[in-house]
């Protein structure tokens, strides 16, 4: 069995609510040109906050209409308590 096709590609914070349309955009394009099955998103130093966790939501929800999931790399433990807590740690993994 052949291995999943990836990309990798950064967030960098802080991530403001205005923001949110642009970085979707920029990673729905990466993901039409690529295809590919799983996308890892390295998000060191992105802030721990409701905004920055909408984001990571977000583009996961456009990645998995694509074909893809998303997966979190270099994430701080605050982050992804903060996914935990919020419930969403099977969306934003």
């Amino acid at each position: 069995m052949p291995a999943p096709r990836t990309i990798t590609f950064a967030v960098y914070g802080p991530i403001h609510r205005d923001d949110l349309p642009g970085l979707c955009a920029r990673v729905c394009r990466l993901l039409e040109r690529g295809t590919p099955e799983v996308a890892f998103c390295n998000v060191v130093g992105v802030d721990s906050d409701a905004v920055a966790v909408d984001a990571l939501a977000r583009l996961q929800h456009a990645a998995q209409r694509h074909g893809c999931s998303v997966r979190l790399r270099d994430a701080s433990g605050d982050l992804l308590d903060l996914v935990a807590f919020m419930g969403l740690e099977d969306v934003v993994t």
